[in-house]
């Protein structure tokens, strides 16, 4: 049977590209892949690292379990796990490897920025 860290309530995890040197490593595969972060909130996020740790000593894997947007069943390959104590509670990131296309990126920019800019006044391009 293959472990499995299922969400069971609360909103679909929302994942976070990961753009470190570490995380090229577990990217190789016939199949492009990226490593995502996400943040959850448990009351047991040692056990869970735990049950991670107890999988990779013995070279197995353990999966993510959730369900997207859509509320379509989702699993992704769990990685690396940490837990943490926070203002909010007990905070359990996952590093999850999920395929190129699942993961989305928020690019954004300052507003800011964009109010010295008026109709045409930009400089063009040399």
């Amino acid at each position: 049977m293959q472990e499995k860290i299922t969400i069971i309530e609360g909103p679909s995890p929302t994942f976070e590209i990961v753009d470190e040197g570490w995380s090229t490593g577990v990217l190789e595969g016939p199949t492009l892949y990226g490593v995502a972060l996400t943040h959850l909130r448990t009351f047991n996020g040692r056990e869970l690292v735990e049950r991670c740790h107890r999988a990779w000593s013995k070279q197995e894997s353990i999966q993510l379990e959730y369900r997207d947007e859509e509320g379509m069943a989702k699993e992704a390959p769990i990685v690396a796990a940490r837990a943490a104590e926070t203002d909010e509670g007990e905070m359990l990131m996952l590093w999850v490897r999920l395929p190129d296309e699942e993961i989305e990126l928020a690019i954004g920019y300052e507003d800011d920025d964009m109010d010295d800019i008026e109709g045409d006044e930009m400089d063009p391009l040399v």
